[in-house]
Formats: structure tokens, sequence, C-alpha cells
């Protein structure tokens, strides 16, 4: 194990220094600078522009600024916003993360257990007639265009319904005369959201160990008991009616996030399935008489979760940048946003440390996941 961690450590550290490499020069392709926004004002002179371009090193050669970007790289300092200047992008990033991953995280993982509870049911009554209605649901929620449909969430749930918020990630009335900062209630229904999943999962692992009955109703109780314990803790600290606040903007994205991407999980488990179920073990499991829900869940999904925790962990992984056609129609103000403000903005060391911030988590993706295969498939040595 140590041997492989130092060899894929090694293979991470030249495959981050090419990506570094690459999306630096990449973005820097684009013409013009962020100068160009101060050249159209009649009232500012040409020689305060030049200004702006030495304080902020643009006058120097493209290769200049590579080295000394890597430098400051290698040293953990991804540079200096131009279009928030003077806080730096690493700065940027940790305010804008949380509200990323919070949105994001929730969206992949509720998509997951819909997509992977389908995919068994419709993979095991193949040919019957819920195969036919998921599949066409799922497929036609898959290809859907986002924005229309995330525009349809909005008009009918939050206008014509008024169920929840039109947008954005608080309501201000709310947060008025508030103690405590939005970014600090966000890492702390990240740290809560983690405590929860993690009892949930351990009460789950071990009631199916103990072979204990309605496993999945043990699940969901011990995650609604744990969700309950964790909002009263914030009760307790005067900041439930924030935390619900922020819940109740989420609900809108997370949804339409979870109803266009289940399909993908729900196919992929299918088709898994399908291959799995043609191996001699599930015939020996029926043949032993077991019953078909224990042949389904404990000897076909168990061996056929590899690929769909593959998918599961880069989804993950690639859901840091955040959904730009997502954020941008909830007015999200995350990691997407933040993109798309850098690009307009011609604000390149934060579009490149935020580009490079996703390369290091999903370099780091593919690391899990090879560690995930030897721990689920005892077949796989590392």
């Amino acid at each position: 194990m140590t041997r492989y961690l130092l060899r894929r450590g090694l293979q991470i550290v030249l495959t981050l220094f090419i990506f570094v490499t690459l999306v630096f020069f990449l973005v820097n392709a684009q013409p013009g600078d962020v100068s160009n926004f101060f050249a159209l004002d009649p009232n500012i002179p040409p020689e305060t522009r030049a200004q702006i371009q030495e304080r902020f090193g643009l006058d120097q050669p493209l290769w200049r600024q590579y080295l000394t970007y890597l430098g400051n790289f290698v040293r953990g300092d991804l540079g200096t916003s131009f279009s928030l200047y003077p806080r730096g992008v690493g700065e940027v990033i940790a305010e804008r993360l949380p509200r990323t991953v919070m949105l994001f995280a929730t969206a992949t993982v509720a998509s997951f257990y819909l997509g992977f509870a389908l995919g068994k049911v419709v993979a095991w009554r193949r040919g019957q007639w819920f195969e036919y209605v998921a599949t066409v649901g799922g497929v036609s929620l898959y290809t859907v265009f986002t924005p229309w449909f995330g525009l349809m969430m909005i008009w009918a749930f939050a206008y014509k319904l008024g169920w929840f918020p039109l947008g954005k990630f608080l309501d201000p009335r709310v947060w008025s005369g508030a103690e405590v900062d939005a970014n600090t209630l966000f890492g702390q229904m990240l740290i809560a959201a983690g405590l929860v999943s993690v009892l949930a999962l351990a009460a789950l692992v071990i009631a199916r160990r103990r072979r204990l009955p309605h496993t999945t109703l043990i699940g969901v109780g011990v995650l609604a008991a744990a969700s309950a314990a964790a909002l009263g803790a914030f009760a307790l600290a005067g900041t439930a009616h924030l935390a619900l606040d922020v819940i109740s903007h989420m609900v809108l994205p997370v949804a339409t996030l979870t109803l266009i991407s289940f399909a993908g999980t729900m196919l992929l488990t299918r088709n898994s399935m399908l291959e799995t179920m043609r191996e001699d073990y599930v015939l020996a499991a029926r043949a032993k008489g077991l019953p078909e829900a224990v042949v389904r869940d404990r000897h076909v999904a168990r061996n056929a979760i590899l690929p769909v925790v593959t998918s599961l962990v880069f989804s993950l992984a690639f859901a840091i940048d955040g959904g730009v056609i997502i954020e941008t129609v909830f007015s999200w103000p995350g990691m997407g946003q933040t993109l798309v403000a850098a690009a307009q903005q011609e604000d390149l060391p934060l579009a490149v440390g935020a580009f490079v911030f996703v390369g290091v988590f999903v370099l780091l993706a593919h690391l899990a996941v090879d560690i995930l295969y030897a721990l689920l498939d005892p077949r796989i040595r590392l």
C-alpha cells in the first residue's frame, strides 16, 4: 500500500504540473486583460492603464508570468484577484466553495441514492411496465434543457405556489442583525451534514452486517434523528432560523439537479446489474433458496456497485467547480458564478485558480476510486 501511494503521489504531482501549465496558457490565450475595462473610460489616461498593467505584472512576457505563477503556486499562493483587488484568489475560493459544496454535494448524493435504488428495481423487473416508465421518465429529465427546466421549477414552486424563495442563497430580511455571517454558518452546516451522514451510514452498515430486518428504515430513522439533533443544536445556538432560511433556498436547485442527474446513475446501475446477474454465484445463491431481495441486494447489487461508485466520486469532484447554468438560473453565488464573472471581467488569476482547484480534487478522486475498488472488491489488489 505504501509503495502504491508513493507511486501514485508522484504521478499526481506530474499530472498536476502538466494541468497547471495547460490551464495557465489556455486561459491567458484570450485577448486583452483587466486593464481593458479602464481603457474605455475617457477620464482615465493611457499612463494609468500602463500603471495597472505594471502593478499586476501584465507588462511582462507570458513565460515570465508563468514562472512567477508557478513559483507562487508551489508556495500555496494562487495570486491576487484582479476584479476583487486586493483580495487573494485563495480567499475568494474559500468564501465561495462552501456554498457550492453544500448545494452540489447534497444534490449528487441524493441523485446517486435515487438512481441506484431505481436502477436495482429496473434491472430486476426487466421487461415490465415499471422499467419502461422509469427509463422514459429518467431519460426525458436527463436530456431536458436545463435552463428551461430550472426556470419552470422557479415559476411553478416559487412564483405560482410560493412554497420556496425565488432565488439567491439567503433572505436579507432574515439575516438583518444576525450575529453570525453566512460563510461561518455554511461551514457549520457542512460539518453538521457530514456528521449526520457518517452516523446514518454507520447505522446502515452495522444493521446490514448483523442482518437486522428493515435496514433501510433503520438508516432513514437514524438520519432523521441525527438531523433533528443537529437542528436542535442550531436552535440552542440561536441560528436555527438562519439555517432553515439557507435550506429553503437550497430546495429548488437541489431538486432540479437531482431530477436531471439521477437517470445517469439509474441506467449505469441497470446495465451493471444485468451483467452481474449472469454470473454463476448469482445462480448458486438462487439455488440455495435465498429470498429474491437478498440475492438482489447482497449478491448482485453489491458486485455491480463498482462503476456506480466511480461515477459518484468523480461527480463529487467535478461538483466543486459548480454548475454554471444552475448557479446562474438560481442566482446561487458559488464557484460556477465565480468562474463566469472571472471570464467576463478577464480576471485571469481567479479563473486559473478556480480551474486548478478543481483539478486537484479530480486527481485526488482518481486515487480515492482506486482505493475504494480495493476495499469493495477483494479480487482487486493494489
